[in-house]
């Protein structure tokens, strides 16, 4: 069970019960099963930890006094001014953190009494230091996207790619713009650019360019769709990890085509203003959804400590979920849907794992089931989400 206890403000979670429930399920032969690798969950240390106090003036002094062979060079000075984005962020950030410190207290504290949470030995703390070779790993979704624009788009029959229990797809082009589904009480693998992928029971994905979900629109509705944009910002545009959309390409995502009547959409969002203001404003509306939360992640590592300083400028250790329904014309599931009230602000707490981007689940966990999936079709869609690689797993 992913939820480790819960309270009024939220729950914490230990999300790698429930990722290794859904790979171990019947395992790929009835001789072995996969378990998702401990160390991706391995955070013992913030990413940033808490400034000291400034030692006294005098101290400072003597400290940078310069000998007489140091060549002293002047320092432009810094500015203390802020940006309308970072003025924006700030004025948020006091409405909430009260309720994201309060709620996290609670909440790190039973998950000390229940095992999950505890200070790191010096054994624990050496191995954090060790990076993984896998988040250096050049094969990612960036590759995968790029590979769908060069290759020619496949028919305009929308077959489905269903896997059996041996794999008979040995090009990648038999997955390029096609759904696959593993229809299977198993995990099943699949060969894709040289790299081994393991797609987890139940489960289909779309490998395709935003510009072709033609397919997606021909498979089913979704009580569910949780979006991960790739938002703009000067990070991700440095480390060319993957392409960005801008706000307009977005906003072109068939999320109402797509979506069940009485749809809740769920959308990730970084903690730059512009785009929760996006969100709320302009994305829902345009796809006639309305927003009815808006929640936060808070990560933390093993020792109970956030991940960054809670009152860091420029970093924060909670990310955003804006919730929202999509608005329909029917007034008796209008009435349906105001009979089952999502509360307006909860929060998720738990250790992020290392692998870039990757988001706790938001389906299969008992908070979801007991709020957001009330009622609902048992259909979700995720955006930015797939199989996992064979070498983030350990087979047994």
């Amino acid at each position: 069970m992913a939820v480790v206890c819960e309270s009024a403000a939220g729950w914490l979670l230990d999300e790698l019960p429930l990722l290794n429930k859904w790979y171990q399920a019947g395992g790929v032969s009835p001789k072995s099963y996969y378990r998702f690798r401990n160390d991706l969950f391995s955070l013992h240390k913030p990413y940033i930890s808490v400034q000291p106090p400034p030692a006294p003036e005098s101290q400072r002094q003597e400290d940078s006094a310069p000998s007489r062979r140091t060549r002293v060079r002047k320092k432009r000075k810094a500015s203390n001014t802020y940006n309308q984005g970072e003025l924006d962020a700030l004025e948020y950030h006091k409405k909430i953190s009260n309720l994201i410190l309060e709620g996290s207290r609670l909440l790190i504290e039973e998950g000390f009494k229940k095992g999950l949470l505890r200070s790191p030995s010096g054994t624990e703390e050496e191995q954090c230091k060790i990076v993984s070779d896998l988040c250096s790993n050049k094969r990612n979704l960036a590759d995968l996207c790029d590979m769908t624009k060069e290759l020619p788009c496949v028919s305009s029959e929308y077959t489905v790619n269903v896997i059996g229990t041996r794999s008979s797809f040995s090009q990648d082009q038999d997955f390029l713009s096609r759904i696959t589904e593993n229809r299977s009480d198993c995990p099943q693998i699949i060969h894709l650019m040289g790299e081994k992928y393991l797609l987890p029971p139940r489960s289909s994905f779309l490998l395709s360019d935003m510009s072709y979900l033609e397919p997606l629109l021909h498979y089913k509705k979704y009580g569910l769709i949780v979006i991960d944009p790739p938002w703009e910002n000067k990070s991700v545009k440095r480390s060319k990890r993957y392409n960005s959309l801008s706000p307009l390409e977005i906003k072109q995502l068939p999320i109402p085509a797509l979506a069940a009547p009485d749809c809740l959409v769920i959308t990730w969002v970084t903690n730059r203003q512009k785009h929760l203001r996006f969100v709320k404003e302009e994305l829902y509306p345009h796809w006639s959804v309305r927003s009815v939360a808006e929640w936060h992640w808070v990560k933390i590592t093993q020792a109970g400590e956030f991940v960054f300083p809670i009152d860091s400028v420029h970093k924060k250790p909670y990310e955003i979920l804006v919730v929202g329904r999509l608005v329909t014309s029917s007034p008796s599931r209008e009435f349906e849907a105001a009979s089952r009230p999502i509360p307006e602000h909860k929060i998720i707490v738990s250790v992020p794992c290392s692998l870039h981007s990757h988001k706790p689940p938001l389906s299969g966990a008992a908070y979801y089931d007991k709020i957001l999936y009330k009622g609902q079709g048992s259909s979700s869609m995720w955006g930015r989400h797939g199989g996992l690689m064979e070498k983030e797993l350990t087979r047994f």
